[in-house]
Parts: C-alpha cells; structure tokens; sequence
C-alpha cells in the first residue's frame, strides 16, 4: 500500500516541481486558501497555540498571525517539493548565507561545528551550505512512516551533498565521526516536543515550562565542537537569508542546559519578531500540564 501510494504521488509532487515560478506560487496560493478554508488542517491546533504564547494579544491580532501562517506553510511545504529538481545556482540565489566565510575558516581548520535548527522560516532550503563549502553536512532526523516517502527525502537531501541518518542511530554515527579525517556540520532541530517518558529536562519555552530535547547539547559535548544556531529569516516570498549565530566555542566547559537554553532564547527572540514563520501546527506544549508524568531524577528549571 506504501509502494502505491507513493508510486500515485510521486508524479504530480514532480511536475509541481517543473512549475514556473510564478504558476508555482499561484498554486500554492490555491492551496492555502483550500486548507485554509475549507479542511481547516489543524486550526484549532494552531488558534490554541498561539494563544497560549501570545495571551496579551488580541483575537484579531491572533487571526492575522494565524492566517499569514498557513500562507507561509503552504509555500514552504511546496518549496520543499521544489527540492526535487531546482538547480545549485537557483538555490544559491534564493538562500543566502549571509557568514560564509566563517564556515570556509572552520573548514580550513578541519573544525567540525554542532548546528541547532528549528522549525522557522525555509529549514528545507538549508541544504544550500552543502554546495558551498567542502564541510560534510550530517542532518539528524525523524523518519517518515512512509518508507517509501522516507526514501525520497532522503534523495532529495543527498542532491545537494547532505547525509542524513535517523535520530535513533545519531550517537553512534557521529561518535564513528571521530575516528575520520573529515570535517563534518551537524544539523538538527531541537525546538519540538519529546516523549513524556524520554522528558528528562523541563524548562521554559515561549513562557511555558515544558520538556525539551538535550540530544544536541549531548552530541555538541561529545565531539567538543563550536555550537551555532542557524537562524533563518524569510525576506519575501520564496527568498530566505540564514546565519550562523555562534552559541559557546567550548561546549565541555558549559554548565549542563545552558547551551540548549541559550538556544531557545534566540529562537524565542526570533519567534516573537515574526510570528508566523514558526511550525505552529506541532503540539509543541502538550506536556505543559504534566510535570508529575515526568521520569524519576528529572531536571525541573
């Protein structure tokens, strides 16, 4: 059923991708007005979401952030179609690094750097430092059920130089990293919620306590590498500019949490700034009320 499904997508998810620019974007137009509208796809998700982060708003004001989302997410989600067959020099041009010579010093060093992301503006499109330096991009992700889809992906992320392997095997492959003669730039997000049984570390997100993930943090002290924040920021539509946002250059000498807490405080500044750039549709604070769930010798901040 996965092999059919897929083999039913795929050929519509590849002539999207052939779409001029302009027809491009007119179709993804349509679609937010369809979601939008009429599947109304996780609204109230999103409504209960941003009232929760954003109280001192008012419903109008809440309405416009949530709107001026869902036109955001449908772009961003076609753009990751777009993935399938937009050119390096197409990428190049509408996803700018704004540091790069920063990352052609580290590579000359043979430095390998530990990359916090969220899920903010064009994570997708990050991709874009994999063609322009020799550093190998590793992105840490969550696989699809669909294996099939999965594949995809994961073809997709690998045009643009990028390996990518499931969390559940990150520590071994990165501590296998070590061992090489190479230079590598570890990538994953860490602003969304983990299991309730795997919440060993509470704090406060967008002024709600709540579980977040430290596998960053981990990894960044394993390999002793400098820790940046990728802060993406979208221009206009369809034009992204990301930076590198230097965290701690010695991550072994960090007291415990502070390198994940430094990291929320920037996304949450960058949050507060632009609203509707973030993935309101996961339910990031589902755990806020559940504190008593929490595994024994848990870290309450």
């Amino acid at each position: 059923m996965q092999l059919f499904i897929f083999c039913l997508v795929y050929p519509f998810l590849w002539l999207i991708s052939k779409l001029p620019w302009r027809v491009f974007y007119g179709l993804s137009t349509g679609i937010f007005f369809l979601v939008y509208y009429i599947i109304r796809y996780r609204r109230k998700t999103v409504t209960h979401n941003l009232e929760l982060v954003f109280p001192e708003k008012s419903k109008s004001e809440i309405n416009t952030i949530r709107k001026d989302f869902y036109k955001h997410m449908c772009d961003m989600f076609l753009e990751m179609i777009k993935s399938i067959s937009i050119s390096n020099e197409e990428m190049k041009k509408r996803f700018e690094v704004t540091n790069l010579d920063m990352l052609h010093e580290l590579e000359a060093k043979g430095e390998s750097i530990m990359v916090f992301m969220a899920h903010y503006a064009s994570y997708e499109w990050a991709n874009v430092v994999d063609i322009q330096t020799g550093i190998q991009a590793v992105g840490i992700y969550k696989p699809l059920a669909n294996k099939y889809f999965d594949q995809l992906v994961r073809r997709i992320r690998a045009r643009f130089g990028s390996r990518v392997i499931p969390v559940k095997h990150a520590m071994e492959e990165v501590t296998n990293d070590k061992n090489k003669d190479s230079v590598y730039m570890y990538g994953l997000a860490a602003d969304q919620s983990p299991k309730i049984y795997k919440a060993t570390y509470w704090t406060d997100f967008m002024g709600i306590k709540v579980p977040t993930f430290l596998g960053a943090e981990v990894l960044a002290k394993r390999l002793d590498t400098k820790v940046f924040y990728l802060k993406v920021e979208k221009i206009k539509r369809g034009y992204y500019k990301a930076t590198f946002v230097p965290i701690t250059d010695n991550p072994q000498k960090c007291e415990p949490y502070t390198i994940v807490k430094s990291y929320l405080r920037i996304l949450e500044k960058q949050i507060h700034g632009n609203p509707q750039y973030y993935l309101w549709t996961h339910k990031r604070w589902k755990h806020r009320n559940s504190l008593l769930q929490a595994p024994e010798g848990a870290t309450i901040d």
